[in-house]
């Protein structure tokens, strides 16, 4: 069996495995990100993790590493251009860098891209030739497959579906300074602060009750619509309605066999999904509403395990 080293670099925790090449996890370990201190500390945190794991299992030896980082990222230069989540990060050579300091050949790929090669490899996409996969958490971010390739694009930048702009006359602007992007609308975070701004205007007493005096968010909108709050169900219908309004688009676009959801509010997808359908059999072509919107089955390991597909 081959074994790499995967590593998922996240801005605010950063998780390191031995991975086997049939997606087997022989060893773990997490610690969090020194995102504010500049590239030299995180990379040496990433070759701190990656020795500490060789030395724990001397029996494996890994053929490279592979690592799931933020983006924007070049994946084929191995560069990563300018993360808003890492400070200080600016045309940094990652894999270069991480080859030196492990003595292990390395390829980085967008967190997002790396996820979906999880999930094509290993869980809800195998077996297909076209797929995208979503990740709705604080962010959206995806990845495609197309023709059993991940889509890269130019400088790798393909598949950054958090920004389409599906809305003219939004006046939510995303972090990355556009107004009426998709992520703007149906991010984990869009949700939490629509929900805040109503339990501040006394419009969802329980879901304030439930923040305890902070700030409410999408994980107490979730539990509260598990609960059967009529609010919080409510916002997850409108909530419903962007993202289908944002798959029709990808259906659109990419024609895959499947739409595979991942992150935190996609762990709401049964919840979503009907709301999510009406979307598609009103605004999609009749030859796109057949296919399938799937929950993610990797979790939180589908960067760890795209990214040692990476190497494999």
């Amino acid at each position: 069996m081959r074994v790499a080293l995967a590593i998922d670099l996240g801005g605010t925790e950063t998780r390191a495995a031995l991975v086997g090449d049939d997606g087997r996890f022989l060893a773990e370990e997490r610690a969090p990100t020194r995102a504010n201190d500049g590239p030299d500390a995180v990379i040496a945190d990433m070759a701190a993790m990656a020795a500490r794991l060789r030395a724990g299992r001397p029996d494996i030896a890994p053929i490279g590493i592979g690592v799931g980082a933020p983006g924007p990222l070049d994946g084929e230069a191995g560069i990563s251009i300018a993360p808003p989540t890492l400070a200080g990060w600016r045309d940094v050579p990652l894999a270069a860098r991480l080859a030196a300091a492990t003595g292990l050949a390395a390829r980085v790929e967008n967190d997002a891209n790396a996820a979906a090669l999880g999930e094509w490899s290993f869980g809800a996409g195998v077996g297909t030739r076209d797929m995208v996969f979503v990740t709705v958490s604080t962010g959206i971010g995806g990845g495609v497959i197309a023709e059993g390739r991940l889509l890269r694009g130019r400088r790798g930048l393909a598949g950054e579906i958090g920004h389409m702009a599906i809305a003219a006359d939004s006046k939510l602007r995303c972090a990355c300074g556009a107004l009426g992007c998709f992520e703007a609308l149906a991010s984990g975070t869009a949700l939490g602060q629509a929900a805040d701004a109503l339990a501040r205007a006394g419009g969802a007493p329980a879901l304030l009750e439930r923040a305890a005096g902070g700030p409410v968010t999408a994980r107490h909108v979730g539990q509260a619509a598990r609960d059967g709050d009529a609010t919080a169900l409510a916002l997850l219908d409108e909530e419903a309605r962007w993202l289908g309004i944002g798959f029709v688009n990808l259906l659109h676009l990419y024609s895959p066999e499947m739409i595979v959801v991942g992150g935190g509010v996609g762990q709401l997808l049964d919840l979503l999904l009907p709301g999510i359908r009406r979307e598609i059999e009103a605004r999609a072509m009749i030859a796109y509403r057949d296919v399938p919107v799937v929950p993610a089955e990797l979790g939180d390991r589908a960067g760890l395990v795209g990214a040692a597909g990476l190497v494999f």
